[in-house]
């Protein structure tokens, strides 16, 4: 029996070197890569692998939200998500949309095999270092004034303020989210209402903050 495998990164080289390592494994088999969140979801409900390795940071769609609207959607499919942030809100939030994993990029080719048997016995699989920020923060549990991109914003607000901060236009954002250009203007107003943030260059420095992009390449 093989296990399918998807492999969702922006980085051409990164995936090559994951589809390389994962090739050595008789029983895994990639069976499909996207370069965009948005790519990775149609691609991951069209193929329900037995699991998605997911970039965090990626064009169209961040991969918080991909890996949400996944498990949404074909909830059998575990997501290992892969980054070069340990930030504990980036980690925070992969784990509460339903990642099963969280490896770090500078670790990836040592681990992923590991990972990947973790992941499909059933278990979580933490790089050591996010398992650090993991406890500390459950164990510290620092206030939150409840301000985080991931909190204020609904869902779609999220997908139309990632493309705004990545130089899209309203007519263009509307034919991707498949909305009118008028629903994509009333979302615009509730994100500035909400943040208190009038330029595109205000919520582009926003959305990069906040780890919804990261506008590389």
């Amino acid at each position: 029996m093989s296990y399918r495998i998807v492999l969702a990164d922006d980085h051409r080289l990164m995936r090559e070197g994951l589809k390389t390592l994962i090739a050595g494994e008789s029983d895994l088999e990639v069976v499909g890569e996207a370069e965009d969140g948005r790519a990775a979801v149609s691609l991951a409900l069209e193929l329900v692998p037995d699991i998605v390795i997911m970039d965090v940071a990626m064009p169209q769609l961040n991969g918080i939200e991909a890996t949400r609207q996944i498990l949404k959607q074909a909830p059998s499919v575990r997501i290992i998500a892969l980054s070069m942030h340990s930030d504990r809100r980036f980690v925070g939030e992969m784990l509460k949309v339903g990642a099963s994993g969280y490896l770090l990029k500078d670790g990836a080719f040592d681990e992923l095999v590991r990972a990947i048997r973790a992941v499909l016995a059933g278990q979580i699989y933490l790089n050591p270092r996010i398992a650090s920020i993991v406890i500390e923060h459950h164990v510290r549990r620092p206030p939150t004034d409840g301000s985080s991109v991931w909190s204020v914003l609904t869902s779609r607000e999220r997908e139309v303020l990632q493309l705004l901060s990545e130089g899209k236009t309203s007519k263009l954002i509307a034919a991707q989210l498949h909305i009118s250009a008028k629903t994509v203007e009333s979302h615009r107003r509730q994100i500035t209402d909400k943040l208190g943030l009038r330029s595109v260059a205000e919520l582009t420095k926003y959305a990069i903050r906040e780890g919804l992009t990261s506008l590389e390449g």
